[in-house]
């Protein structure tokens, strides 16, 4: 009986079944068939091989990568900065949403939620291009902090490797921010006035009322976008790294994205690049997996997956 209703029901939708197929192609050529050339991981494969060709080196690239002190550096640089990301930019669109959320003046809220997308539309070359303006020895935030008496002679940021972290997640975040409060803004939509109206008649203040209600009820979303985030934590952001890079501030720019473009592309030593990419993937599924069990825990045992 269960078959014969579901073979009626995929007839009754073919029409939106067929919207589907090309989407469908798209992951079996791009996502699923490529997948076969994570074997090279386990090879010395060289662009006059093919994967089938290549010799079998075992766990070898991955004893390499994990000897390498480059590799090392530049994990912790991504741990770090995403661990900040994490930190200042999972929170911020939560805040900045439940901010404009309770804008009362229509155009006035539109016009926040405008000028809070706008960065979100701006590539990285632009942005980076921005960035190296404002933060030159001659850029506009030198001519504060110089004005105002922090600093006594100008200093240009983009050369220092100390300060390279807090550029990048900051820069990120006044990317994103905005973007990123599209999500919770839909959920709060969905939030039944009348808890508001009782709270209100109870005497609840407006924090009161956002911690008791507002947040309680997107308790679900945010624990998805958290495991989303987590799972993504070893992936920092291959484009701004690659704007924002340079010589002098490498030490605590490169991140294991960007270090595995520059071997696996720039160097060519695609088996190796392939195994710490892999290695990456892996670490970042058993996070999921483990943030995923924490938060089913938090939100009485209903799984987000």
């Amino acid at each position: 009986m269960k078959n014969n209703h579901f073979g009626k029901g995929f007839r009754a939708q073919l029409p939106l079944q067929m919207m589907v197929i090309p989407g469908i192609i798209f992951m079996i050529v791009f996502c699923y068939i490529p997948i076969y050339g994570i074997v090279i991981a386990f090879k010395s494969y060289s662009v006059t091989d093919t994967i089938a060709s290549a010799p079998w080196v075992g766990l070898e690239n991955f004893k390499i990568a994990f000897e390498d002190k480059f590799f090392w550096e530049s994990v912790v640089n991504t741990l770090a900065i995403s661990f900040l990301k994490l930190l200042i930019g999972f929170t911020a669109p939560i805040i900045l949403s439940i901010l404009i959320f309770e804008l009362k003046n229509g155009w006035f809220k539109k016009v926040v939620q405008t000028i809070s997308y706008l960065p979100h539309f701006l590539s990285w070359i632009v942005v980076g291009g921005m960035l190296l303006s404002w933060l030159s020895t001659s850029g506009i935030l030198n001519d504060i902090l110089v004005g105002v008496g922090i600093l006594d002679q100008p200093r240009n940021f983009m050369i220092e490797a100390k300060s390279y972290w807090f550029i990048a997640v900051l820069s990120d975040v006044w990317k994103e921010v905005g973007w990123g409060t599209i999500i919770y803004l839909a959920t709060m939509s969905g939030i039944d006035p009348t808890y508001y109206e009782a709270a209100k008649i109870d005497g609840a203040s407006k924090l009161q009322q956002i911690f008791h209600i507002t947040l309680p009820l997107m308790k679900f979303i945010i624990s998805l976008m958290f495991i989303l985030a987590v799972g993504g934590i070893l992936g920092s952001n291959l484009d701004q790294t690659l704007v924002l890079i340079n010589p002098l501030n490498s030490s605590h720019a490169e991140v294991i994205n960007s270090y595995v473009y520059k071997v696996g592309l720039a160097q060519g030593d695609f088996s190796y690049a392939t195994a710490v990419g892999l290695a990456v993937s892996i670490v970042s599924l058993i996070l999921v997996v483990i943030t995923n069990h924490f938060t089913k825990k938090m939100n009485d045992n209903k799984s987000v997956f």
